[in-house]
C-alpha cells in the first residue's frame, strides 16, 4: 500500500473510506484557552490533515466546525474531502437521546452530515443536562447500560443519513461482540477506537478486529499528558524511549514521527493531537519514509501492555472495559 500525504486512506466495511492520519482536537476544557482549537484544525487542515477527532464532550466542537466551514469557504477543500468523526457521550445511551445528541453536535459544527459517529465509551452514565453526573458524595452515577439498544438508535441516524458512518470506542471484545452478534444488526461497526501505540499495541484486540473486518483507530498514538487522574504515570514517557530515538536518528524524524509511522504502517488510524503549529506540520510528515519489518517487529517487542488511560474513576462501572484481558 503506498502511502502519500495526499492519499493514505483506507476502506471501510460499510464502503467508506477513513484517512489513516488524523487529527485529535481533545484539550482540557479547564486549561485550554479559547479559540486554540479553531486555530488548531485551520492549522491541520492547511497542513494536509483531512480526518477530525472530535466529540460534543471536547466542549469545543463549535471552534472545529468554524474551522472547517472556513477552510471549506476559502477554497481549501471541499465538504467530501474532511472526515470528521464525532461521539455519543455517556449520558446519551437510551435510544431516545441518541438522535438528539448528534443533531447536537451537527447543530455545534453547522455541519449537515459526520462521517463517523461513535459510542464513545461502553459504559451509560445517568441521562441529564450533565456530563458528568455525581451524587452528594461525589460519587459518579451510572445508568443501566444496553448497548444493543443504543445501537439500533445510531442504525437510524445512519438510515437517515446524518452520518455515514458508524463505530465505537473503547470497546473490548465482549462488548463489540454483543453487537456484532445482535439479531437483526443491520449495520455493524466501522471502528473501535481504542489506546494504541508502542507500549500498548493491542495484538489481540487488533487481530480480532482485523479477522471481523473493524478498523482500529488508536488514540494517545504518542502517549499522553501526565495528568494522574486519568493517567498511569507507572508508564515511562513514551517519546524518550531509546529504541525510538535510534530508529528517528537514522530517519533524520523524531521519535513522534517514528511511532505514528509505526501505527499507520499497520493498518492503525492516527489521531495525535497537538495544538503547536509545529508540531501539527511536524505529526504529519510521516509519508517520505517507510520502517523496514525488522525495525516494525522491533517496536511491536517494545509492547509493555500497559495503558496509559486507565480512567480508574469508572472501574466500578458494571460495564467498565478494561478489566478484561482485551
Amino acid at each position: 500500500m503506498d502511502l502519500t500525504a495526499e492519499s493514505h486512506s483506507i476502506p471501510l466495511s460499510d464502503g467508506n473510506s477513513i484517512p489513516l492520519m488524523g487529527f485529535g482536537t481533545y484539550g482540557d476544557p479547564r486549561k485550554t484557552p479559547k479559540g486554540t482549537a479553531y486555530e488548531s484544525v485551520k492549522v491541520a487542515i492547511e497542513t494536509g490533515y483531512r480526518h477530525l477527532d472530535g466529540a460534543l464532550v471536547y466542549y469545543n466542537e463549535h471552534e472545529v466546525g468554524q474551522a472547517i466551514r472556513e477552510k471549506i469557504a476559502d477554497g481549501t477543500v471541499k465538504r467530501e474531502d474532511i472526515f470528521y468523526c464525532g461521539k455519543l457521550w455517556n449520558t446519551f445511551h437510551p435510544p431516545k437521546l441518541v438522535r438528539p445528541a448528534l443533531e447536537k453536535t451537527l447543530k455545534t459544527l453547522q455541519l449537515d452530515y459526520v462521517d463517523l459517529y461513535v459510542v464513545e465509551m461502553p459504559t451509560a452514565f445517568k441521562p441529564g443536562d450533565t456530563f458528568y453526573p455525581r451524587d452528594e458524595n461525589g460519587k459518579y452515577i451510572y445508568h443501566e447500560t444496553d448497548l444493543c439498544a443504543t445501537w439500533e438508535a445510531l442504525e437510524a441516524c445512519k438510515e437517515a443519513g446524518l452520518v455515514k458512518s458508524l463505530g465505537v470506542s473503547n470497546f473490548n471484545k465482549r462488548q463489540l461482540e454483543l453487537i456484532l452478534n445482535k439479531p437483526g444488526l443491520k449495520h455493524k461497526p466501522v471502528s473501535n477506537q481504542v489506546e494504541c501505540h508502542p507500549y500498548f499495541t493491542q495484538p489481540k484486540l487488533l487481530e480480532y478486529c482485523l479477522q471481523n473486518d473493524i478498523v482500529i483507530v488508536g488514540y494517545s498514538p504518542l502517549g499522553t499528558s501526565r495528568d494522574e487522574s486519568w493517567v498511569n504515570l507507572k508508564c515511562p514517557p513514551l517519546l524518550e524511549d531509546e529504541l525510538l530515538v535510534s530508529i528517528a536518528k537514522k530517519f533524520n524524524k523524531t521519535t513522534a514521527q517514528v511511532a505514528l509511522r509505526f501505527n499507520v504502517q499497520r493498518g492503525v488510524v492516527v489521531i495525535p493531537k497537538s495544538f503547536n503549529p509545529a508540531r501539527i506540520k511536524q505529526n504529519f510528515q510521516i509519508f517520505d519514509f517507510s520502517l523496514s519489518e525488522a525495525q516494525m517487529k522491533a517496536i511491536e517487542r517494545l509492547n509493555k501492555n500497559i495503558r496509559f488511560v486507565v480512567l480508574p474513576m469508572w472501574s466500578d462501572h458494571p460495564e467498565y472495559p478494561f478489566h478484561e484481558d482485551y
